[in-house]
């Protein structure tokens, strides 16, 4: 028996090993300088960010092409500026750097920043805005804790309340609040989707932005799946409870990946959370928490579950603004979004499972119809409020 284990074992290296020698003699038979030869490098740098400081831009790049590339000449406006590459002018595949420009910089203002390359190359960004960054720090946190809280964590706890009065109305209104909720999950899927694709557009090109949409799409379906599959399965009081807490840890990721967006731009001064804006996002999330509760309206949730699916489904907004605010990298931020588009997925799809059982599998009555377009309306009026 551990002889054909050997064997097997030794079969399924054999052709790594072969892959391996067959690259090595590849890599050092100089046949690729061959075809390079007399073609100029593919260059690519990519503005990972780019932060504020009194008298001082700093510019964090990414070599996303497949040759290194020389940073030899920095432009602010048109004007050639002194400036310094950490930790070196030379960037390699796959590698970073951190170009610091001194720069009297004013704020309030727009500024063009451009790298050249040594072969002449240009890479340029846009700082629509001049504002500090924040400084990490007590305020720091406390500012963008409290932003989380008035776009995540209050307008969901806010829609909470409508758990009482699903409580009161017949089955058949429980049904129709089930398909506003698809209709609200819908829209937040497809919004989050689109949003990770145009966020991908800003990842460097080796790091394979749109596989990344790829990949956090289907890893949080399968992996959100995987987990809640055999209490779904059931049915019952379990069945409608693991469907409240899928919404809310779909919800919770979405919100990840705006507060990511919110901290991200705040932090670069480039919105202004004036008290319109707040209220519009209030206005927009508070349906997130009807959707939580109408799952188990027909139940008895304790205070505490209640509180747990509210955290669930807010409290990442603070977490992603603290994260957008200190290191915001389009790389994460894709990758964030598309989890949150899959999970949001996985989640219209184990509610629809839901109401199928309420209606005997007739879904699609005209008032679930009008419900799920009702959702999607909803959503729509609300986010132009946030646009």
């Amino acid at each position: 028996m551990n002889g054909n284990r050997a064997k097997t074992a030794g079969l399924v290296i054999l052709p790594l090993i072969l892959l391996a020698v067959v690259s090595l003699v590849v890599g050092r038979s100089g046949i690729l300088e061959f075809f390079r030869h007399g073609i100029p490098p593919v260059e690519e740098l990519s503005f990972d960010r780019v932060t504020l400081q009194p008298g001082l831009i700093v510019a964090e790049v990414v070599n996303g092409g497949p040759d290194p590339v020389t940073v030899a000449q920095v432009t602010v406006d048109d004007g050639f500026w002194a400036f310094t590459v950490e930790p070196s002018a030379i960037i390699p595949r796959l590698g970073r750097a951190t170009v610091n420009i001194p720069y009297p910089w004013v704020e309030d203002e727009p500024y063009d920043v451009t790298l050249l390359s040594s072969t002449g190359l240009t890479f340029s960004h846009e700082i629509a805005v001049a504002r500090e960054t924040p400084a990490p720090g007590p305020r720091f946190f406390a500012v963008f804790a409290l932003i989380g809280l008035y776009v995540g964590v209050i307008p969901v706890a806010i829609g909470l309340l409508w758990y009482p009065a699903l409580r009161r109305v017949d089955r058949r209104w429980i049904d129709f609040a089930l398909a506003i909720t698809i209709g609200l999950l819908v829209f937040l899927g497809v919004d989050a989707f689109i949003e990770s694709l145009e966020s991908a557009s800003q990842v460097a090109g080796a790091f394979q932005g749109t596989a990344l949409v790829l990949i956090g799409v289907l890893g949080a379906v399968l992996l959100l799946q995987t987990i809640s599959r055999s209490r779904l399965e059931r049915g019952g009081l379990d069945g409608r409870f693991a469907v409240a807490f899928l919404i809310a840890v779909g919800i919770g990721l979405h919100n990840l990946g705006e507060g990511l967006a919110i901290g991200a731009a705040y932090a670069l001064g480039e919105v202004a959370l004036g008290t319109f804006l707040i209220v519009g996002f209030m206005l927009h999330n508070t349906t997130e928490g009807l959707g939580i509760v109408a799952p188990i309206a027909q139940d008895r949730p304790k205070l505490r579950t209640l509180v747990t699916l509210g955290l669930l489904a807010g409290a990442p907004t603070i977490l992603g603004a603290w994260i957008g605010g200190l290191a915001y990298s389009p790389m994460f931020a894709t990758l964030f979004l598309a989890i949150g588009a899959g999970a949001i997925a996985q989640v219209v799809m184990a509610l629809y499972g839901v109401l199928s059982k309420s209606n005997q599998g007739m879904v699609w009555t005209p008032r679930t119809a009008i419900g799920v377009f009702a959702g999607l309306l909803v959503m729509y009026g609300t986010g132009l409020l946030t646009a």
